[in-house]
């Protein structure tokens, strides 16, 4: 037996559980159980567990390095990115950035970011909830890309697509990620800082995207092309 309390509980009572309705139970680390509500009570749900089961660590992990936007563009992008199956997402202070993150400021936006990516992983119904790591500069997003596999920066001016690229390393890495820019772009003391750290550069088509929009239209050609989306 299960039981849910709190936050979770308030939680069932707004989606109006009922009786004998099925309902999954996840811990954000890949576990899932497959429960049937057996009681409602005031600030408790009782369960009994039917089936439990276990989703992997993906591999290759793929994660979003997504600039701070103004006007929730940022938001956006991780919440769709979380539906669609993104590992983890980076909060970027890219020099451009006309959203600054800065002391207490940077504590709350993470914080912001975790309650976005918690709510859109209940709503796309995943076991396993994407971490947001600390805040980085660019300074330090270079550092970090030298440990990364496979870092490619979205950019208009770049020669290749990203689905070119994405067929050249035939997605055989432990990890990938992609680098969305702000409203006034990468700079091009950026590019050749994250080119320096092994960045590659990849324009998504013809068109230039928001901030809010990149991100999620890369991310569904990688899921695409790592076989995410094929069902099980």
């Amino acid at each position: 037996m299960l039981h849910l309390t709190g936050a979770e509980a308030r939680h069932a009572a707004v989606k109006r559980l009922e009786i004998d309705e099925v309902v999954d139970v996840v811990d954000g680390q890949g576990h899932r159980a497959v429960c049937v509500v057996t009681q409602m009570g005031a600030g408790t749900v009782a369960l009994r567990v039917t089936a439990v089961d276990y989703d992997p660590v993906p591999d290759p992990s793929v994660i979003l390095v997504q600039a701070l936007a103004k006007g929730d563009r940022d938001e956006l992008a991780v919440e769709a990115s979380t539906e669609l199956g993104v590992d983890a997402v980076i909060p970027w202070q890219a020099d451009r950035s006309i959203v600054r993150w800065k002391a207490d400021r940077a504590t709350k936006g993470v914080r912001k970011w975790e309650s976005v990516v918690l709510a859109a992983s209940k709503q796309s119904r995943r076991s396993r909830v994407p971490e947001v790591f600390p805040p980085m500069d660019s300074g330090k997003l270079a550092t970090w890309m030298q440990k990364v596999d496979l870092v490619v920066v979205l950019h208009e001016t770049a020669d290749v697509s990203l689905s070119h690229i994405l067929t050249q390393q035939s997605l055989k890495v432990s990890q990938i990620a992609l680098v969305v820019g702000p409203e006034g772009g990468i700079s091009d003391q950026e590019l050749d800082r994250f080119r320096k750290s092994g960045a590659v550069t990849a324009q998504l088509g013809a068109n230039v995207l928001r901030s809010s929009t990149a991100g999620p239209a890369a991310l569904s050609l990688v899921m695409h092309g790592l076989g995410r989306w094929d069902g099980n």
